[in-house]
């Protein structure tokens, strides 16, 4: 994300102040140090390690910023897109949540799509804004689907990411370990079966145990929030109307898959879902040349590929009226010796 953040920025000619966030700061303090170290001149690149409602707020306020680019909650982009009219209109691009649909459809690869489906969601032990977080399975594959899941699930190793055989580390603080603990618990009050998790793994640090859910609804509190930890919670549907009517009720709108050997059915699922990256037989695959971003409340703006360079500039049109002087036309005949 600081990559994605300062590349474009600088390759544009702007200066940047970067504020990582305050659970992360030690890998941007790091790339700070690279830069400097690779000659940047002073006062290009500059990181501000600090808390939102103060270092945050300052930047945003600041009538000398005349952009915002943002990675993180919807309610942090919200009150950025507040602070950023009320100060000079600054420009802002937003990436922001998500709750991502992944549908799975009967004629798919079954294998690949349980190992993709639970890798969508797992992944960076679910501290991914575009995790497939809701992943819907056509009804005739559905308890198999379910078996296999659980099945490797629990062959998920937790543990410390420091060592090679990990899949899965610690969520970020103890506030998000405890934020995904109680919407494990309404999942379990809501109706949906526990299939497998849905409690802490270690006596120590902040890990928690791969979970599922089945026969979630899209009214339960889990259907409908980002959990941002490593919960897979899977719907049942029928057909694509009603996948892709389900799909698209959510505010957000940053991600989505679909897992067919049906070309067909990829395009229509593709246009049709409202998603700023869609994904036919895989999930999550970022290239630093597309663009990637959200609808809805997911953000605003694009990052990365061109797209990504357009927001760190301004678009000047500048017209001349006539002038008399501004164009001189010498014309010369060459002469012949006789």
């Amino acid at each position: 994300m600081f990559v994605w953040k300062i590349a474009p920025a600088l390759a544009a000619g702007n200066v940047i102040v970067v504020k990582p966030a305050e659970q992360t700061p030690l890998t941007a303090l790091y790339c700070c140090a690279l830069l400097k170290e690779a000659g940047f001149p002073p006062g290009v690149v500059n990181i501000v390690p600090g808390y939102g409602p103060t270092a945050g707020a300052a930047i945003t306020n600041h009538l000398d910023v005349n952009k915002v680019a943002f990675t993180g909650s919807t309610e942090v982009g919200q009150i950025i897109m507040q602070a950023a009219g009320a100060s000079n209109v600054k420009r802002t691009t937003l990436e922001l949540g998500g709750k991502s649909p992944n549908v799975i459809f009967a004629d798919c690869d079954l294998d690949t799509a349980v190992a993709a489906a639970q890798e969508a969601v797992m992944t960076n032990a679910g501290q991914c804004c575009v995790a497939g977080s809701r992943t819907f399975v056509q009804e005739s594959i559905y308890d198999e689907f379910v078996k296999r899941t659980i099945e490797k699930a629990a062959t998920r190793k937790v543990g410390d990411p420091y060592e090679t055989a990990t899949q899965q580390g610690p969520q970020v603080d103890e506030e998000q370990f405890n934020k995904i603990l109680g919407l494990i618990e309404s999942g379990k009050k809501e109706g949906a079966k526990l299939n497998c998790g849905g409690s802490k793994a270690a006596d120590k640090g902040y890990f928690i145990q791969p979970t599922v859910f089945s026969d979630v609804t899209d009214n339960m509190k889990i259907a409908k929030e980002e959990i941002f930890g490593p919960v897979q919670q899977i719907f049942k549907f029928k057909d694509m109307d009603e996948v892709l009517e389900r799909a698209n009720n959510t505010c957000y709108g940053l991600g989505a898959a679909v897992f067919t050997n049906d070309i067909n059915k990829a395009m229509m699922f593709s246009q049709g879902v409202q998603a700023g990256s869609v994904w036919i037989n895989c999930y999550n695959v970022v290239s630093a040349q597309a663009p990637f971003g959200g609808f809805k409340m997911s953000g605003l703006g694009r990052e990365l590929g061109e797209y990504g360079i357009t927001q760190y500039y301004e678009v000047k049109n500048v017209g001349f009226g006539w002038l008399k002087s501004l164009v001189k036309v010498v014309v010369k005949i060459p002469q012949k010796n006789s």
